[in-house]
């Protein structure tokens, strides 16, 4: 059985674009498989705690040495890394806010990226003291930019922060199969955002049949 882990990041509900097009998806890729599942993990509009002081201190100890304290707050970060293990394919519906992904997204990404849980590390290593641990593992980024032209090669794309931050993110926990899906001109509206949501629509429609 395939498992989608499905990430909702906007803080917007109804009126999110990027989480219209994920449900969309999601409906088309489980309509091809009655065996193919969906676990859906909202950061958009519940907080993720970012990580602080004391997580930081519970993460690098070694497992058989932390207390209870240690292990409560870790006990969020164990649960989401255990949703990402369990899922064969990852998809991640985010906005581009400021040029980055929001807060609750970036508050996940710090939460997943573990040592010793989603990568080891070896200063000895002689090829990368990195070694990732999600492998064999597809990704499906759906982002709306409010602007247009943050493709690769367009005006914007030195300014895009968000989906290529995630795209490293996932490469370097070992998720190197990252297909991209984006609407622009969010705030513009019109003929020009139509235009773009059709053809992700499309392009979710297609891939919903491989991914």
């Amino acid at each position: 059985m395939s498992q989608i882990l499905a990430i909702q990041g906007s803080p917007r509900g109804e009126r999110s674009h990027s989480r219209r097009l994920l449900e969309s998806f999601l409906l088309a890729w489980q309509t091809q498989d009655r065996e193919r599942a969906v676990l859906r993990r909202e950061v958009g509009r519940v907080a993720i705690a970012p990580i602080n002081e004391s997580w930081i201190a519970a993460a690098f100890q070694p497992q058989e040495q932390r207390d209870e304290v240690m292990l409560a707050d870790l006990a969020l970060s164990e649960t989401l890394v255990d949703e990402l293990f369990a899922a064969d394919r990852l998809v991640i519906a985010t906005p581009m806010y400021n040029f980055s992904v929001p807060s609750g997204v970036k508050a996940w990404v710090d939460q997943i990226v573990r040592i010793g849980r989603t990568f080891d590390f070896d200063p000895e290593n002689p090829r990368s003291p990195y070694t990732p641990r999600l492998l064999g593992k597809k990704a499906l980024i759906v982002t709306t930019r409010g602007d247009h032209g943050y493709g690769p090669g367009a005006i914007n794309a030195a300014r895009n922060h968000a989906d290529p931050y995630l795209r490293t993110v996932l490469g370097f926990l070992g998720i190197e199969d990252v297909t991209v899906v984006a609407v622009e001109s969010d705030e513009y509206g019109g003929q020009a955002f139509e235009a773009s949501y059709a053809t992700a629509e499309r392009a979710l429609g297609e891939l919903a049949a491989s991914f």
